[in-house]
């Protein structure tokens, strides 16, 4: 397939995964333990149908605040992966795996824990995305300077020093929880797990302006990651500053992980099975493969967070248990067919 058809099959998909995003959406808000239906909900939206006061509140305050944060943490994942797997060159980086979400959990879980009763740790509803933000950007930013060299960037430095950081964030997490309350543990075990059930339009005001932010600053650099992608001399030469757009990939990167994990907490595997797929159905083309990789990210993350909502009803499965079951049997999966184990 030349270069311009598969660009146009990767763009026409966008019209394809916008149709799915909005089918598992509307499934979404017509899902639940109350007596809200799809029905309801379609005819409420479109003012044809008036809601009693508890259908309302459960709509408008609980499931709509719901379903806009999965969308914006699936893209944020996702989208995160596919910029870092473009910028080391390599579809096996993810935020999980090389430590960004593990230092964005740090961040958040010492707010949580010592927020406005220790001197500089401030508390309130932004702090934790705040918070959440510094430490992944630290982590990523740690982990380029550390693994590049002469202006090359070695990946299996990068990978094991992602591990280290992330068993050093893992330890660090686990003396807070151990100084935590009963309250405070309670909380930081289900967000650990990771959950949408905390969503409120108070999180997703502090959470979602810098989500959008890092996906518009990610989409801006397709072509840039498309030239990286033949070499950082190369990039160099047909006229992209490449130390900018390694900053911009990095900032990008820290801040959507960050924010999402400070309001979803942990959920793993989005951030390298969605791009990596995608990658193998569509191409390469980062001018596409970007958008794709939101809308297809919070797709998912949406459908899983219904599933979750329905398997084990009236209770709750943590989202994040989910995507790990699903997400582990596909990367490994992936890595088998890299070593040539498997054919499919």
């Amino acid at each position: 397939m030349r270069h311009g058809d598969r660009l146009a099959r990767a763009r026409a998909l966008h019209a394809v995964f916008a149709a799915l995003l909005a089918a598992v959406s509307l499934t979404s808000l017509g899902i639940g333990a109350t007596g809200l239906t799809l029905g309801d909900v379609l005819g409420a939206l479109s003012g044809a149908h008036a809601l009693e006061e508890i259908e309302r509140v459960v709509l408008y305050d609980i499931r709509l605040p719901r379903l806009l944060t999965g969308i914006a943490v699936g893209a944020a994942l996702a989208v995160s992966g596919a910029l870092l797997q473009g910028l080391f060159r390599n579809p096996l980086a993810d935020p999980g795996i090389i430590g960004v979400s593990a230092g964005a959990g740090l961040g958040a879980i010492t707010v949580i824990v010592l927020g406005g009763s220790v001197a500089l740790i401030p508390s309130g509803a932004y702090a934790v995305p705040v918070a959440a933000f510094l430490g992944a950007w630290g982590v990523t930013f740690g982990l380029y300077r550390v693994s590049t060299r002469g202006g090359r960037t070695s990946v299996a430095t990068m990978l094991l020093a992602g591990i280290a950081v992330a068993a050093l964030a893992a330890a660090l997490a686990g003396v807070f929880i151990f100084m935590a309350d009963d309250q405070q543990l309670r909380d930081l075990t289900f967000w650990n797990l990771g959950s949408l059930a905390g969503a409120s339009w108070v999180k997703l005001a502090a959470s979602g302006p810098a989500i959008a932010l890092a996906i518009v600053a990610a989409c801006t650099l397709g072509p840039a990651l498309n030239a990286l992608a033949l070499g950082e001399a190369t990039a160099a030469h047909v006229g992209f500053e490449v130390e900018r757009v390694k900053t911009l990939a990095i900032l990008s990167v820290a801040l959507g992980t960050g924010a999402a994990v400070a309001v979803s907490g942990g959920i793993g595997f989005v951030g390298i099975v969605v791009p990596h797929l995608l990658r193998l159905a569509t191409g390469p083309d980062h001018r596409a493969l970007l958008v794709n990789s939101a809308l297809c990210g919070a797709a998912l993350l949406v459908a899983a967070d219904t599933a979750a909502r329905v398997i084990v009803a009236p209770a709750e499965l943590p989202i994040g248990i989910l995507t790990a079951i699903l997400g582990a049997p596909v990367f490994l999966w992936i890595l088998l067919r890299r070593r040539g184990l498997v054919d499919l």
